[in-house]
């Protein structure tokens, strides 16, 4: 009975954020214009990190991963949405949904790591800079991408490879925009307890095990400044990292209450996800550029040396 159920499910109607077509044309611009400054931005941040030799520091070499992240977060579901939002039709089959929460999952999961590895970087900075040079060598740079990367593969693997083994055999209609695991569990007429457990204690494990470094790291880098004696200290040591708070605010305080928070089909739950999905990844190449004097006058460097070699 399952298997033949299983078998008639080949895909999902995403209900996307409205039905209402006037509304479905406004929201293509809003988030086509998104979209376009989420990738000029971050492409833009990426090429200068590359050209600019004083960006060559393991700040910018994980902001430049950041910003690749967020390049493939956005591409993951933005794109799939636009086409949706001018379809009349909006249909995926059941594998291209695994799929794409697979990549929503690691996209998320390896930012999160990386926020954690940044937050480091900012305390070897601030904490220790006599000794920075050899507590953020290139090489363990490289490891901490690569595992951040690993952690986040194994842990979206896990999730998904679950899901798949889900019999889908009541309601095709997921109401969202997107396939994103927690979504998939209504719709499924299997026993999800297991489902739900490894999902809550994965994002558990991967939550805490990202958000407490940061908050340590936090924690030592306010004590170092308060015991910096001069005003301009200590506002220099903390503009070193606010760009970075901010964007750890913006991630956390949307991604994981996605996942958290019990699936009901509210539009929260699409609140939250359009938060960290699109909203957040365009808003960190401004927040690194707008608040970062370096980036700015990196910025100016590359732009004009493209300049001079057009004349």
């Amino acid at each position: 009975m399952a298997l033949g159920n299983r078998s008639t499910i080949t895909e999902f109607f995403l209900l996307g954020l409205s039905v209402n077509p006037h509304i479905q044309a406004l929201f293509f611009v809003l988030f086509l214009n998104i979209y376009l400054l989420t990738i000029m931005g971050n492409l833009l941040l990426l090429l200068v990190i590359r050209a600019d030799s004083h960006l060559h520091t393991p700040m910018y070499f994980f902001l430049s991963h950041l910003s690749f992240l967020d390049f493939c977060l956005s591409s993951a579901t933005v794109p799939r949405m636009l086409k949706d939002l001018l379809s009349e039709i909006k249909t995926i089959s059941v594998r291209g949904c695994l799929a794409q929460g697979f990549f929503v999952f690691i996209t998320a999961g390896t930012e999160a790591f990386l926020l954690s590895v940044m937050a480091y970087d900012r305390y070897a900075a601030i904490c220790h800079p006599l000794l920075y040079g050899q507590m953020m060598r290139k090489q363990l740079c490289v490891q901490l991408v690569l595992g951040s990367w690993g952690l986040s593969f194994l842990n979206a693997l896990i999730n998904i490879l679950l899901a798949a083994n889900l019999d889908f055999c009541e309601s095709h209609t997921i109401n969202h925009y997107s396939c994103e695991v927690p979504s998939l569990f209504p719709l499924s007429c299997s026993d999800v307890s297991t489902n739900l457990l490894v999902l809550l204690c994965s994002t558990l494990l991967h939550g805490l095990g990202t958000f407490f470094p940061i908050i340590s790291s936090y924690g030592c880098i306010v004590s170092t400044i308060l015991h910096i004696s001069s005003t301009s200290g200590r506002s220099k040591a903390f503009s070193t990292c606010s760009s970075h708070l901010i964007a750890v605010i913006f991630f956390y305080g949307s991604g994981f209450l996605r996942y958290l928070v019990p699936t009901s089909g509210s539009p929260l739950e699409l609140i939250f996800s359009v938060q960290y999905g699109m909203i957040t990844p365009m808003l960190n190449p401004l927040i690194y550029s707008l608040k970062n004097k370096e980036v700015k006058a990196a910025v100016r460097r590359t732009l004009g040396t493209y300049l001079y070699m057009c004349e």
